[in-house]
């Protein structure tokens, strides 16, 4: 990179989760950049990865109608939930947390042994009925260990009847017989089995609001649903990596995938960075900012932040990774994928005062970025 000509700054952050959206993090960063270095071509990529903010990212890539659904949120109650449709008509995209989400149902009222994903059921049907025949769904920051049976019950024509409640074989011949027609791309980070230790009830029971004994009886509900489900649709998915993401819904997406043109789990980054044209976007790029609220050792498991590293490393272009909070092992990934991690605070606090910061401070840290940019480049 040099000061001598304008430079292109590709920004493609995921949210910093409770406190900012991806856009609002793109923006902030650009904002003070053009500050520090105010020839520069800025070019804004939000991005997500797969769970809640997915359906802001993409939108903001452009070509996308928003349409909205009266549904159920994960208790029954009646709400409207969004979703995208391609300006073609072709690819519905839908968000799980928009409609089961646990951000959907506030901490007193949550229930994991009741909460369903009946509401998202609803959304895809509300996308088949505007003749989608390419599904990108999105299963990340749900309140649900129900096995995707909500869903399924939804899907088949169903009244809802609460989480895992039924005993039986489900009537998957009643599904909806536009399925056959869809290809549903499922964006999916985890690799948990469905039942057991590492399960969809253990692991990510708690974070729902589960008590140990509850967590206990969820497993069991889901292993009686497993039988059931797997007895009628003739295959074992039990077992298979992701089967447990989302409470469950991974395993009733997997399960009845035979009733869909075609179904496959997709790491929710990659799937985000392909429905947002991240690739043609890099081609002109001198210089690519990322970023996620934290940098630890989760970002070596296929977070935003690594996910578009890789794709920069790739393309022979330096990257930067901005984030609330580095810790030494998510800055190892990076930078074995030839990135940086950068901090925004500037000096320390609680992670609860640098969410409630806003953008200002990201606004300095793309400032700063950038005359350090123009200082080496000047100095080089």
């Amino acid at each position: 990179m040099s000061s001598s000509r304008p430079l292109t700054v590709l920004f493609a952050p995921d949210s910093f989760k409770g406190s900012l959206t991806s856009v609002e993090v793109a923006r902030a960063l650009s904002t003070g950049w053009a500050r520090g270095r105010p020839d520069d071509r800025l070019v804004l990529a939000p991005l997500a990865d797969g769970g809640e903010g997915t359906l802001v990212a993409i939108e903001a890539s452009g070509g996308w109608e928003s349409r909205e659904a009266p549904v159920a949120d994960p208790i029954g109650r009646p709400i409207t939930a969004r979703w995208l449709r391609s300006a073609d008509g072709r690819t519905g995209v839908v968000e799980m947390a928009a409609a089961s989400g646990l951000s959907r149902v506030a901490q007193a009222d949550r229930d994991p042994i009741r909460a369903t994903t009946y509401g998202t059921g609803q959304l895809i049907l509300a996308a088949l009925d505007q003749g989608i025949t390419h599904l990108v769904l999105g299963i990340g920051g749900s309140a649900t260990t129900d096995g995707g049976s909500g869903l399924i019950a939804a899907l088949a024509g169903r009244p809802p009847s609460g989480a895992l409640s039924e005993d039986g074989a489900p009537d998957l011949a009643a599904l909806d017989p536009r399925l056959g027609g869809v290809d549903a791309r499922i964006a999916c980070d985890v690799t948990n089995p469905l039942l057991g230790e590492r399960g969809a009830a253990a692991t990510y029971g708690p974070q729902k609001g589960a008590t140990p004994d509850q967590v206990v009886e969820l497993d069991r509900r889901l292993g009686r649903w497993a039988d059931a489900l797997e007895a009628a649709a003739g295959r074992r998915e039990r077992d298979t990596p992701g089967a447990g993401a989302s409470g469950g819904l991974g395993f009733g997406l997997l399960a009845i995938r035979d009733h869909f043109r075609s179904l496959e789990l997709v790491p929710g980054v990659e799937l985000v960075m392909a429905e947002t044209d991240l690739a043609g976007k890099l081609a002109g790029a001198d210089l690519v900012v990322t970023g996620e609220g934290r940098i630890d050792a989760q970002t070596a498991f296929g977070k935003t932040a690594l996910g578009v590293a890789r794709r920069a490393r790739a393309a022979a272009i330096p990257c930067l990774a901005v984030s609330g909070g580095v810790e030494p092992a998510g800055a190892e990934a990076l930078a074995a994928e030839g990135a940086i991690a950068v901090p925004v605070v500037e000096a320390p606090q609680s992670v609860e005062a640098a969410m409630a910061a806003g953008t200002g401070p990201l606004e300095r840290c793309g400032e700063r970025i950038a005359r350090l940019v123009g200082l080496g480049a000047g100095l080089a």
